[in-house]
């Protein structure tokens, strides 16, 4: 699982808060300059995008890794939508690492997010707390791979075993596609392998 820079996605609508919007972006452009911050602002005002900035510039001077957070931001961008529609389509071609969707009914959009390495629900789910304690890992894909790869879980952990047993009649079903396969391959003894249990059960012409 292809893992990078930090980034982090913020789609915030009307009801955010300025405040919380602007902790969001700058708790992952303190990563490192490489760091990507997206914030994605649906039917905002000048003023709340105003709002949003002027807590980024009061939050940042606070923050002892300022000049690092200040070069991630200066690479990173506000995109500026209609609907949540075109939040998420946006969001899933992205695919970030993690997403935040400080918006109204929040968990309503879960089915619509198609791409994330995790996502982080409503005005009050940090993704610190993703980080650190709310139960979730987060060893995420970057750089779009949220596209093709989940992020680090339980399952990552465990071997898994696969078997497969076929009948008389499930070999007859399949057995010829098998067989053409592995003869366009060249793989002659594996058509064989098939070809000779035709012929035991009488389903195998010329």
């Amino acid at each position: 699982m292809p893992a990078g820079p930090s980034e982090v996605m913020v789609v915030a609508d009307k009801s955010a808060n300025a405040e919380f919007v602007a902790a969001d972006l700058l708790s992952q452009a303190e990563h490192g300059p490489d760091s990507q911050v997206v914030l994605v602002a649906v039917a905002l005002s000048s003023l709340q995008l105003e709002a949003i900035q002027d807590e980024l510039v009061k939050q940042l001077k606070a923050l002892p890794r300022a000049a690092i957070t200040s070069v991630a931001l200066s690479k990173s961008f506000a995109l500026c939508v209609s609907s949540m529609e075109e939040a998420l389509n946006f969001s899933n071609r992205y695919a970030p690492e993690h997403l935040i969707l400080n918006v109204e009914k929040a968990a309503s959009y879960v089915p619509s997010v198609k791409n994330a390495g995790s996502v982080f629900l409503g005005a009050f789910s940090p993704e610190s707390c993703g980080d650190y304690a709310s139960g979730t890992n987060h060893t995420l894909p970057t750089y779009g791979y949220a596209r093709m790869y989940s992020g680090v879980n339980t399952a990552t952990f465990q071997k898994q075993i696969t078997s497969q047993e076929l009948t008389p009649e499930g070999l007859k079903n399949i057995g010829p596609a098998v067989a053409t396969l592995a003869a366009v391959e060249g793989l002659d003894a594996h058509r064989n392998a098939v070809i000779v249990r035709q012929k035991a059960l009488g389903q195998w012409s010329t």
